[in-house]
């Protein structure tokens, strides 16, 4: 009875399947990526959210093994939903999920205390290695994202360029309050300055950077390691 009982043990230790969380806003990626991974055998999907926030409440629920993070999601956004998770159940495994290959977005992913940063465009055969990984403990990150940084970083390239010489401090000033989300009313009000001269700059911002929207230049200025982290919302 002792054998067929240790037997019995060791036989669920052994199938114990990788509980994971998936957290993405766009309905039909994350319904699309849960069912493909559902059809390994070792992984089973135990929740799947659209926010930051519900990333958050979730996994200190549920407590999965894994969680697969979208950067970029509304609410609180993935790196703190990542950071907050990780505060609460340091257990959880994170892998932060995006089309980027920022190395700003890597920085924050190792800041917030991720087990590695992916590509969307990976293989469902490179996704479900990953998440096998992270829970057994390994780092895993894109090559092709993580190697842009580890280059950079070898070579005692600064990551965190300056922006020096392409925008004024001012500028720079504004673009970090454009990625906080705040309006041209709401950045003239904290700078003490006109909303005229707010939408002046912006005008410059774009002509400076060659793009022609908000989201634009914030997004030029993440690649180009302007913004951090810490900018972020």
């Amino acid at each position: 009875m002792i054998v067929v009982l240790l037997r019995d043990f060791l036989q669920s230790v052994v199938m114990e399947k990788i509980k994971l969380l998936v957290a993405d806003d766009h309905p039909v990626f994350r319904e699309g990526l849960c069912r493909l991974l559902e059809d390994e055998k070792d992984i089973e999907v135990v929740a799947k959210v659209g926010s930051g926030e519900e990333a958050v409440r979730t996994a200190i629920e549920l407590s999965p093994h894994v969680a697969i993070i979208d950067v970029i999601m509304p609410g609180i956004g993935g790196f703190e939903a990542a950071k907050q998770i990780k505060a609460a159940s340091p257990q959880i495994a994170i892998l932060m999920l995006s089309a980027y290959d920022y190395g700003s977005y890597i920085l924050a992913s190792l800041q917030a205390g991720a087990a590695g940063y992916l590509m969307k465009g990976s293989s469902l055969g490179e996704l479900a290695e990953a998440i096998r990984l992270a829970h057994a403990g390994v780092a895993v990150f894109d090559f092709r994202a993580a190697n842009k940084t580890l280059g950079k970083l070898l070579t005692g390239e600064a990551l965190f360029k300056n922006a020096a010489g392409i925008l004024h401090s001012r500028e720079v000033e504004i673009l970090k309050l454009v990625a906080k989300g705040m309006s041209n009313k709401e950045i003239a009000r904290e700078l003490v300055i006109s909303e005229r001269t707010v939408r002046t700059h912006m005008v410059n911002i774009f002509r400076k950077l060659g793009v022609s929207s908000r989201t634009e230049a914030v997004l030029h200025a993440l690649k180009e390691g302007w913004l951090t982290l810490d900018t972020l919302p």
